[in-house]
């Protein structure tokens, strides 16, 4: 006969009993430590995607600086090539010329520095001052190495012909190319 404790049960009751209590708690601690696997499991994942969605973030907000800061470098170049080449002096046309020269590459540098006697001449010999204002400039195409402007600016000629000044608008349209860190422009074109 089994022995009894003091509360009426068997000994080998108990036992059974608490066998069973630690299967169930055994069969408890595996499905949290299996939930607990899968919770890190689901964290480290979603660490994954986090960094990966903010290193993406990060990414597209530094292209569109750099892109802003091109248009911005393009746009100052253009300016620039149009102001020098709707501001010419007679009295100082040396200077003026080697300005639109140095903002120049390809064909219309070439151009320009085959027709530099011509207009030396013809600047000199109709007293030409012009001042140009940039009134407004836009860009139509740009990439990461060229790029297509279009300049709306105003000028005051003043010459024998015209002592007291005219005004003229030009509509012009630059090519721009990216050489050595520079834009410097390839190709101007009067428009409209």
């Amino acid at each position: 006969m089994a022995a009894r404790g003091t509360d009426g049960m068997s000994a080998g009751g108990v036992l059974s009993r608490r066998v069973i209590s630690l299967r169930r708690l055994g069969g408890r601690l595996a499905t949290e430590a299996g939930r607990g696997r899968a919770t890190a499991v689901t964290l480290a994942v979603a660490t994954v995607a986090v960094t990966a969605l903010g290193g993406w973030l990060c990414l597209q907000v530094y292209d569109q600086r750099a892109e802003v800061r091109r248009h911005q470098d393009i746009l100052a170049a253009a300016r620039q090539s149009a102001l020098n080449f709707t501001s010419l002096d007679y009295r100082h046309y040396d200077r003026d010329s080697a300005n639109v020269m140095k903002g120049a590459t390809g064909d219309f540098k070439e151009q320009f520095a085959a027709q530099t006697r011509e207009l030396t001449k013809l600047v000199a010999a109709n007293r030409s001052v012009s001042e140009g204002h940039v009134l407004e400039a836009g860009i139509a195409r740009a990439d990461e190495r060229s790029a297509r402007v279009l300049v709306v600016a105003d000028s005051k000629v003043t010459n024998k012909a015209a002592p007291e000044g005219q005004s003229r608008t030009y509509r012009l349209q630059l090519d721009l190319v990216l050489e050595k860190g520079r834009w410097l422009t390839s190709d101007v074109e009067f428009v409209g």
